[in-house]
């Protein structure tokens, strides 16, 4: 076996049957050594968006994505869909080809430090060796899943990869994982007291539930307590968003806070659970009173700032809502209604107007219109906002998005890679007209992958959320609007189905006909530019 062959090996027994990518001649044994093994590679025309496919396969099959880049600028094209890894916390094995070191010394073309390039945004970086190679992936896999997991990057050098592996490669069979056992001891007790007597308890649930499976634990949680729940948009439906103590996900509505926000005012107990507030505006620091109690169970040390915690259970999630609510008895829960009040003004406030056609009557209509378990993937921009406000999430990651690093041109691609992994799920992206137009490459992409996947395009010409905060803070209209695309035309041209949409009755017809297709729809939605004022 050649070194590339041991790191394919090590990648395939962790469960990959994906990599995502553009070939360069320093990474073609790599290539050769990844379909070797029994990963499929899948050709990008962009590494940032082999990056989000890779996340999206992820979310779907649960083992790490694999992102591989040639040297030089197939590195540097990808920094920002690892800086989105290490915010997202997705684990991602980078895999990048490197020059070798006695070459460097003569050799300087396209050549650059890339393991400090990048050492800003992984958690950790490694060189390979022949004689550490299986040694480097089971630490590689294992720091990149483990506590809050993200990427890690592996430089393969050209001679590493293409040469036969000593038998010192091959490393040793990985220790079995065991699960973190619940907290014990003054801190659990501590706040079994704060809940058994608790009237107003609040729980606010995040990115580390989403990624340890706590969902079930949660909903039964919540339900049988009695509790209401918010969560960050990563978070959304962790407890079913129809379930009338879901408050929905939060973080970066100004109207939804207005809502949500006085609730912790009363609440007599807050409850984090794997909650991160990297996803958060900054509206969110210090968002109770410094004498709530406050208990939080997370997989780390929090060290962000963004707010106190009076009890902290660093244990696993699902075990510690087990014993937190052991032998207590429900008590009634907020008596005053201001909770399921809060429920019922988000939903009024987000309900969508009637006599137009806007992007909450996008959003509803399909909604609506789409199966249930439909999944649905958001690009960054005014649209998001409105869209995890009125989308209702029936179960974690049935909407995927970039919510910490909040970065554009991320939903076609995620929706790809899920698609790969569960093509039968019926999957809609939804995207504004200038996010799409920076991955349209990616089109031809999904026509030779054959997927048949919705792209919902809002057309308003305009990057709406910085043209809202340009006005907001009586700035001049500056490098915001731009003219539009013929995107059903763009769409027919890269082997899709396109068509424009004016009105809610085309949206949902044409939806349902786009589920019986082979290849993708794409649905231009035009709703004319300030379209999200006074929207979120």
């Amino acid at each position: 076996m050649r070194g590339a062959d041991v790191i394919a090996k090590k990648l395939a027994d962790a469960g990959c049957c994906w990599a995502f990518g553009i070939p360069g001649g320093e990474v073609l044994a790599m290539m050769d050594a990844l379909s070797d093994a029994g990963l499929t590679f899948i050709l990008t025309k962009h590494e940032n968006s082999a990056g989000f496919m890779a996340e999206g396969s992820w979310h779907a099959s649960g083992a790490p994505g694999v992102l591989l880049a040639t040297v030089g600028p197939g590195v540097a094209n990808a920094v920002n869909v690892i800086a989105n890894a290490q915010q997202d916390r997705v684990p991602l094995i980078f895999l990048t080809g490197r020059i070798d070191l006695a070459d460097q010394e003569s050799y300087t073309h396209q050549v650059f430090d890339q393991q400090v390039l990048l050492r800003p945004i992984v958690k950790a970086s490694f060189c390979v060796s022949a004689e550490t190679l299986g040694l480097v992936m089971e630490k590689a896999l294992t720091i990149a899943c483990s506590g809050q997991p993200g990427p890690v990057h592996i430089d393969i050098p050209i001679s590493v990869a293409e040469r036969p592996a000593p038998a010192s490669a091959f490393g040793h069979v990985p220790p079995l994982r065991v699960a973190q056992a619940p907290a014990a001891g003054p801190v659990l007790e501590a706040a079994r007291a704060l809940l058994a007597k608790a009237q107003r308890p609040l729980a606010v649930a995040g990115v580390d539930a989403v990624n340890e499976g706590a969902g079930p634990a949660i909903g039964a949680f919540c339900r049988t307590q009695g509790i209401p729940l918010i969560t960050s948009y990563k978070g959304k439906g962790l407890l079913d968003e129809n379930n009338l103590l879901a408050l929905g996900g939060a973080g970066l509505s100004p109207k939804a806070d207005k809502i949500l926000m006085p609730l912790f005012a009363e609440a007599d107990l807050v409850l984090l659970l794997g909650y991160d507030p990297i996803e958060m505006r900054i509206g969110w620091r210090d968002p109770w009173p410094a004498s709530t109690p406050v208990v939080e169970i997370a997989p780390v040390e929090r060290t962000h700032g963004m707010h106190r915690v009076s009890h902290l259970l660093l244990a696993s999630l699902p075990e510690s809502l087990r014993a937190l609510a052991e032998g207590i008895e429900p008590a009634p829960r907020w008596p005053d209604g201001a909770a399921a009040a809060a429920r019922t003004a988000l939903a009024e406030a987000f309900r969508p107007q009637s006599g137009g056609f806007g992007p909450a009557e996008v959003f509803q209509t399909l909604r609506d219109s789409l199966p249930p378990e439909t999944l649905a993937t958001a690009d960054s921009g005014a649209h998001r906002i409105l869209l995890s406000q009125v989308w209702r999430c029936p179960e974690p990651r049935s909407l995927l998005q970039s919510t910490a690093l909040c970065t554009m041109g991320c939903a076609l691609p995620l929706a790809m890679g899920h698609a790969l992994v569960q093509p039968e799920r019926p999957t809609v992206v939804f995207v504004g007209d200038a996010g799409l137009e920076m991955v349209l490459g990616e089109l031809a992409t999904l026509r030779d992958l054959s997927l048949p996947i919705v792209v919902c395009v809002l057309v308003d010409e305009s990057l709406a959320l910085i043209e809202l905060k340009q006005r907001a803070s009586q700035r001049k209209n500056l490098g915001v609007d731009f003219a539009g695309t013929d995107f059903p035309a763009v769409a027919a041209a890269l082997g899709g189905h396109g068509l424009w949409i004016d009105d809610e009755a085309s949206l949902a017809r044409e939806a349902e006909a786009a589920l019986g297709r082979r290849s993708f729809t794409l649905l231009a939605c035009r709703i004319g530019r300030r379209a999200y004022d006074g929207t979120f």
